[in-house]
């Protein structure tokens, strides 16, 4: 019983739990086994109910092969607090699940958490509206200046050759008012949870993400105050870290070049080092992805399997962020993966491979629900174990929204024109009077619409006075060539184009006068020598 794929959706985080309490109750094998002096049918040992739901979570899709017996234990202990398993005697609640033989029972129902009824949010924004046809600043006008009147003529018709089709509405010149600081805000929140709910595939972040959780501050001071790296700056020092706690991050992931000569060697340094650093996360009142974005990052587990899209929700979900909350975790996951590459680095613990206590130690630091009736512990192992593995791209600006930003923006700021009966942007639909059309169409609307002016340029040139024979024959080939239905209608047989142009005088060849000589030709004969 494998169960089936929980995907992005609002209450996933509840929805795993209900699965998983279904699973085990419907799965989990039930003999009968002797306790306090009798036999119990329909029961289970908490060894067997360790060892059964551990491989169960492994081959789950929701959670995966990084599941440890450990994390099993700490699941099944929720289950007794919450009574969806108790001990023969009907004890639950403050009593502890034991992974050994003592015998436990599913009691006669398990209680299931109700998904929660919430009300579509809506939010009051001060955004600028998209302009209408009465919202225009009327512009100043050049002074008309005198222009002599343009003839139609060959010349003038090839430099200003232009085909009109159709007509083309009334507009106006619109100029927008300027953007607050309040009004840039709220854009990079909306197009911010926008672009979040798309790289979700959700029809709506109701219940997912609420948007008065979201400041669109730290929006803005995640995606600008960066360093080269792409590390926050985070401006107010007693909101950073402690130096110490910095000092010891840079030892460790740095390591053996990170350690400075002043401070003691020993055996197990590095291991004590490892501990101040896992102490410090250990004690922040909160995990460093917030418990108001649990229920986001619960959904993008849902899209591991698709590390581009999971990246990109990574990506723009962290900008949601406290400034200094990201930039501990950017810190944290880079120390993390170095740990795990370096071949330098002494053995961090005797029984546990480096990535495994990496990703034990540190994963509830990162993400934890704030209620307990969760499956935290094992989807932060999930999440924590991606985030790590490709922590260069899940923590970067995603670049597609900060242009997306920057077009709007800008957008929203230049001059632009409004057609008459056009109550929406220009850029957004299509202007009414403008179509595509094929090449068919376009060749058919060319000629039709361009034969008088065709026609009469063809007879101006015909009745030029002005032009010789010789460019009157020129411009008329031209012409032949480039639109030669009309002229043949115009000059259907030779006939009619010699009562126009009268055919060209033939030239006479030249007579040939021969000269006659007076002496016959005598060869060259040498009279005298240049010798000395």
């Amino acid at each position: 019983m494998e169960g089936k794929m929980i995907g992005p959706g609002p209450y996933r985080a509840t929805k795993l739990w209900n699965e998983t309490i279904k699973l085990f109750r419907g799965g989990m094998p039930l003999k009968r086994h002797w306790a306090y002096f009798r036999s119990y049918d329909n029961s289970f040992t908490g060894s067997e109910a360790v060892d059964w739901l551990h491989e169960l979570l492994k081959r789950n899709h929701n959670f995966g092969p990084e599941v440890t017996r450990y994390q099993t234990l700490q699941l099944l202990r929720k289950f007794m607090k919450n009574h969806v398993v108790e001990d023969v005697k009907g004890r639950y609640g403050k009593e502890d699940f034991e992974d050994s033989g003592q015998v436990y029972r599913f009691p006669p129902t398990s209680p299931l958490k109700p998904l929660p009824q919430r009300t579509p949010v809506s939010e009051n924004c001060d955004l600028p509206r998209l302009i209408r046809w009465d919202d225009y600043e009327e512009l100043p006008q050049p002074e008309k200046i005198p222009m002599k009147s343009l003839i139609l003529n060959s010349e003038t018709w090839n430099k200003r050759h232009s085909i009109a089709i159709g007509e083309v509405h009334e507009c106006k010149i619109i100029r927008r008012s300027d953007i607050t600081p309040k009004q840039v805000d709220q854009i990079w929140k909306k197009m911010t949870i926008a672009h979040l709910q798309r790289v979700l595939g959700l029809k709506t972040m109701d219940g997912v993400l609420d948007p008065k959780h979201v400041n669109a501050k730290h929006i803005i001071h995640n995606v600008f105050s960066v360093n080269k790296t792409g590390i926050v700056i985070v401006k107010n020092k007693a909101e950073d870290m402690p130096y110490w706690v910095l000092s010891a991050m840079k030892c460790l992931a740095n390591w053996p070049n990170g350690r400075e000569t002043k401070q003691p060697m020993y055996p197990g340094f590095e291991r004590d080092v490892l501990r101040t650093v896992a102490e410090y996360f250990q004690r922040l009142k909160e995990p460093l992805l917030t418990f108001q974005l649990y229920e986001v990052f619960v959904n993008i587990l849902s899209l591991l399997q698709q590390k581009e899209v999971a990246a990109e929700a990574l990506q723009v979900c962290s900008l949601l962020l406290p400034p200094a909350n990201r930039r501990r975790l950017q810190l944290l996951l880079r120390l993390m993966a170095r740990v795990c590459q370096n071949p330098a680095l002494p053995p961090l613990n005797d029984a546990i491979a480096t990535r495994t206590l990496m990703v034990q130690t540190f994963s509830r630091c990162i993400l934890g629900s704030a209620e307990e009736v969760d499956l935290d512990e094992l989807l932060a192992t999930k999440l924590v174990t991606f985030m790590m593995e490709h922590h260069d791209s899940v923590l970067r600006v995603p670049s597609n929204l900060h242009r997306h930003v920057d077009d709007h923006l800008s957008h929203l700021r230049r001059v632009q024109i409004k057609y008459a009966g056009a109550d929406t942007d220009a850029s957004l639909v299509s202007p009414s009077y403008c179509r595509k059309i094929s090449r068919a169409e376009f060749e058919e609307q060319r000629v039709s619409s361009s034969q008088g002016p065709m026609q009469e340029l063809l007879e101006g040139l015909i009745a030029d006075t002005e032009l010789s024979a010789k460019d009157k024959r020129k411009r008329l080939k031209q012409f032949q060539k480039s639109y030669p239905e009309i002229y043949r209608r115009r000059f259907p047989t030779a006939e009619s184009k010699a009562a126009v142009l009268p055919e060209k005088a033939p030239r006479l060849k030249p007579q040939l006068v021969l000269l006659t000589l007076k002496k016959p030709f005598q060869p060259f004969q040498r009279s005298w020598s240049f010798r000395t």
